[in-house]
């Protein structure tokens, strides 16, 4: 790998995908409700439904705080299946968000990273949602950014000009942010509309399909790959010789 990890000074995280495991989330709420209707349909292609559903819905209501969005994109994904989502369904998976469990590496790989970097999130949730899988994290945030903050939904741009506000307040250049995360669609396809080094966290490595997230249609890269982010934070680790 040739990004050097150690010209960095901010690395700016999407959070669920990366850090929180939304899939199993979303998922186990989407599993329960497919028994109730006797559905037979595999977890993996619900998740795919609900992943293009929950992006519409975002282009559509921008202003929306992110429960309502979980709440119409679990009902349109219900139409898709031919079955009604009740609203106590949609209910329960808007309100799920702070019980989604923290993948297993992400709260030790990020008091790992905090020895290096301030850490800023990027989040496409609400402030409620993100304080309750912070209570997971424990991530010690320098700044947290939300589609309720800026009013939009990733991949639009208004996360990442906040993101270069926040930048300004901590005198940092753009040359000396990382963005961290999992998503192609929502995140490395804008870091590089805007010229931003980035480091793909490939949670899903090894299984088929984009599950909870949908194929990026638009140009996307990314500067190094790593399958979690205990791999990211070892190789952190090597390059500053801990």
């Amino acid at each position: 790998m040739t990004l050097d990890l150690t010209a960095f000074r901010v690395l700016s995280f999407d959070c669920y995908g990366t850090l929180i495991d939304w899939e199993q989330g979303i998922g186990a709420v989407l599993a329960d409700w497919a028994r109730e209707q006797g559905l037979d349909h595999s977890g993996e292609a619900l998740l795919e439904t609900y992943a293009g559903h929950e992006a519409a819905v975002m282009r559509e209501h921008p202003a929306w705080l992110y429960p309502d969005v979980l709440a119409e994109a679990f009902v349109r994904t219900g139409s898709s299946a031919g079955a009604e989502v009740g609203r106590d369904w949609a209910r329960r998976l808007g309100g799920s968000v702070g019980d989604w469990p923290a993948f297993p590496d992400s709260a030790e790989a990020l008091a790992r990273l905090r020895r290096h970097y301030d850490l800023v999130i990027v989040s496409n949730v609400h402030r409620d949602g993100f304080a309750g899988s912070d209570a997971h994290l424990r991530g010690g945030f320098t700044r947290i950014v939300t589609a309720e903050d800026v009013g939009a939904y990733k991949p639009a741009d208004p996360h990442f000009e906040a993101l270069d506000a926040v930048l300004d307040e901590l005198g940092c250049g753009r040359d000396r942010l990382l963005h961290v995360a999992q998503s192609l669609f929502h995140d490395h396809v804008p870091a590089r509309r805007r010229g931003l080094a980035s480091v793909w966290i490939n949670r899903r490595h090894g299984r088929p399909g984009w599950g909870a997230t949908p194929e990026p249609t638009d140009e996307w890269r990314y500067d190094a790959e790593f399958p979690s982010m205990a791999a990211f934070a070892d190789e952190v680790d090597r390059r500053h010789g801990d």
